[in-house]
């Protein structure tokens, strides 16, 4: 005689946890299956009722009940003192199935944690002219160190998937070359305060805010024959060989508050004048109201044309004195002040020195480089120029949002020990 089914008890959380990764396409089919199960137990479906309706036996949709039914405890436990991401893990290991026995390992403890080390280690540490580690050196090298006797690059490789180490990969990222710990701290204040004021500014102020740079020697290249199209098995093949054009440099805005890109300017040249003249026509878009631009620290950003046209635009009647000599326009830092002076109708933000990563556009730009140019195919410098300028405008339609920003410029805290 069968026995009496376990009673299956979900909080809101859990049960939100488990419809997504009962619907997640990604997810391994046998998660979703027993998430499943777990949902239609707690809708109070019998057994037989959810073996049918996810393809397993009675026995089996009983054996997940239980399992659920004895974890729960633990979950609760986990729900109210650990993060969401902490509880899913959770749910995902009770819907895990269980170790199964096998042979001892073959390798120590000790000996995996050696094997791990080396793989964190630069390969030129060992003699290896190469840039990283592949499975194979590393099997190799080990051997070579008498960490072990012998090991296949089979293993080793599982062992770095079970350390999720990904000696293959890799990501870039900038240092600040700011030496002033407090300068970098106010700058990045200003910039973070620039972008989480900008919907007030513009809602109360009619304070346009933006984020602006340049994308320069854009090459337009041509493919000497034409990408063979995707098929199944094997992914599209464009040819290597191609013939220059010419470059392009993209100067643009991106509309903090809006998310478009606005009143781009296209040419060959990125000099004082472009960028000063680009600033100008941005600013003729609406005349009468207020901008705010941020930008980083390069020359042209904050030149004297720059100042000379912020000075007429905003009515600003002072003498600025002479290049090299004295006044607003003598030096770099002198024109960087008058131009960030914040009772000016336009006026700029700038990021702190080699960080780039604050200005919002430059995630845009990367975009640009991925749907644009790294594929394409440009028989002119004009071609180049029309597919920049119909992406903007197909980025303005499909793709156009502000950031979510919510960084404040004060670095991240950790958290207190229990």
């Amino acid at each position: 005689m069968p026995g009496k089914a376990a009673k299956i008890t979900i909080t809101e959380r859990q049960q939100e946890i488990l419809r997504t990764v009962s619907n997640a396409p990604t997810a391994a089919s046998q998660f979703r299956q027993r998430a499943s199960i777990i949902l239609l137990a707690f809708q109070g479906l019998s057994n037989p009722e959810i073996a049918e309706n996810v393809g397993l036996s009675r026995r089996q949709v009983g054996l997940w009940r239980r399992r659920w039914a004895i974890a729960w405890d633990r979950l609760i436990a986990i729900e109210c003192l650990e993060t969401r991401a902490a509880l899913r893990r959770a749910i995902e290991q009770v819907l895990s199935d269980e170790p199964r026995p096998g042979a001892p390992g073959k390798f120590t403890p000790e000996q995996v944690t050696q094997i791990l080390a080396v793989a964190c280690e630069p390969p030129e540490k060992s003699g290896r002219p190469i840039t990283h580690w592949t499975a194979h050196e590393l099997a190799d090298e080990v051997v070579q160190r008498g960490i072990v006797a012998s090991i296949s690059v089979a293993q080793v490789s599982r062992y770095l998937k079970e350390a999720a180490m990904q000696p293959h990969k890799s990501r870039y990222w900038l240092n600040t070359t700011e030496k002033d710990p407090q300068r970098f701290q106010e700058q990045v204040k200003a910039v973070c305060d620039t972008y989480l004021e900008a919907p007030e500014l513009e809602k109360n102020q009619h304070t346009h805010t933006v984020s602006t740079d340049e994308m320069t020697g854009i090459q337009a290249l041509e493919r000497i024959a034409a990408t063979k199209a995707m098929i199944a098995g094997k992914p599209a093949r464009i040819e290597f060989e191609y013939k220059r054009h010419g470059t392009l440099t993209l100067i643009a805005n991106f509309q903090v508050t809006t998310g478009e890109l606005i009143a781009p300017t296209l040419g060959p040249t990125r000099t004082e004048a472009d960028f000063a003249s680009h600033i100008e026509q941005t600013v003729a878009t609406d005349p009468e109201a207020s901008w705010v631009f941020v930008l980083d620290n390069l020359n042209i950003h904050c030149s004297e044309s720059l100042v000379k046209f912020v000075a007429q635009a905003c009515g600003i009647a002072k003498k600025l004195g002479k290049k090299g000599a004295h006044g607003v326009l003598k030096s770099m830092a002198s024109r960087r002040s008058f131009l960030s002076e914040k009772s000016h109708r336009i006026r700029f933000v700038y990021t702190p020195k080699h960080s780039s990563w604050l200005n919002q556009i430059e995630t845009i730009f990367g975009m640009i480089m991925r749907k644009v140019i790294r594929r394409g195919s440009f028989s002119s410098v004009a071609d180049l120029r029309s597919k920049l300028l119909n992406f903007i405008e197909y980025f303005n339609r499909v793709f156009a949002k502000p950031f979510h920003w919510t960084y404040t410029g004060r670095p991240l805290q950790a958290k207190p020990a229990a």
